[in-house]
């Protein structure tokens, strides 16, 4: 019986792949983006230990609902493929059940990543923080190659892919940097869109209930213009961008 950790779940509309999915949160994450909504996901232990099978009765309650509003199932964290096992099998077992699947995930760890697990996801929701070797450093603590590695693997396998890019000022939105990115992207043929994503403060309350601190807590969020014109830049290279 496969086990894993996870944080909670949550029912989300338009955001974590399309129509209304269930989305459960794991636990456990190798980066520390400075940015970061959900530090309380960061470590394994403090999530909560299930089956897939005990997973899988919680989704069923909400089947009829979710596949009304042509939705499916999102695997979300903290960092899924932390726990690979878990997530393949439950995006099998969602897979069976004729759900539609998608995986959000960093791609800092997609070597992890069976092409089992893979063929049992609809979608990839892939996090590419920055273009930019250092900055991504800086960002994350991780390094970049592993992610975009991921990105063309699985376009070799010809598996969707949301790509997205939150814009934070004075870290993601110098212009030579996106335009690589626009242009890497543009290169992918299983892209079907890129969601640029506001840098916000949402998860500073979470910070303070653990008594850390918030690294870009003065950190000004983005102008609705400044992330319009991010992405025009994706626009330009034929790309969708919302």
């Amino acid at each position: 019986m496969i086990r894993g950790r996870i944080h909670s779940w949550d029912l989300s509309t338009g955001v974590d792949g399309p129509g209304t999915r269930f989305v459960l949160f794991v636990s456990g994450c190798p980066l520390r983006c400075l940015y970061c909504a959900n530090p309380d996901t960061w470590h394994m232990r403090d999530g909560k230990e299930t089956t897939v099978d005990e997973v899988m009765t919680e989704i069923e309650k909400y089947r009829a609902f979710i596949t009304t509003a042509g939705g499916g199932v999102t695997i979300t964290g903290g960092e899924p493929l932390l726990q690979s096992a878990f997530t393949g099998a439950l995006l099998r077992r969602c897979k069976e059940a004729g759900l539609h699947t998608a995986l959000d995930t960093s791609g800092f760890l997609g070597a992890r990543a069976t092409d089992e697990l893979l063929a049992a996801t609809d979608l990839v929701l892939l996090d590419i923080k920055s273009f930019d070797a250092t900055t991504y450093r800086r960002l994350t603590g991780a390094v970049l190659a592993p992610t975009l590695n991921f990105a063309t693997r699985l376009d070799r396998l010809g598996v969707r892919m949301w790509i997205r890019y939150v814009l934070v000022p004075g870290w993601t939105d110098e212009p030579h940097s996106v335009e690589g990115l626009a242009d890497f992207v543009a290169g992918l043929g299983s892209v079907d869109r890129v969601d640029v994503l506001p840098f916000h403060k949402l998860g500073a309350a979470k910070y303070n209930d653990l008594g850390i601190p918030f690294p870009l807590r003065d950190t000004p969020t983005p102008t609705r213009e400044s992330v319009e014109q991010v992405r025009e830049q994706f626009r330009a290279h034929g790309l969708s961008a919302y």
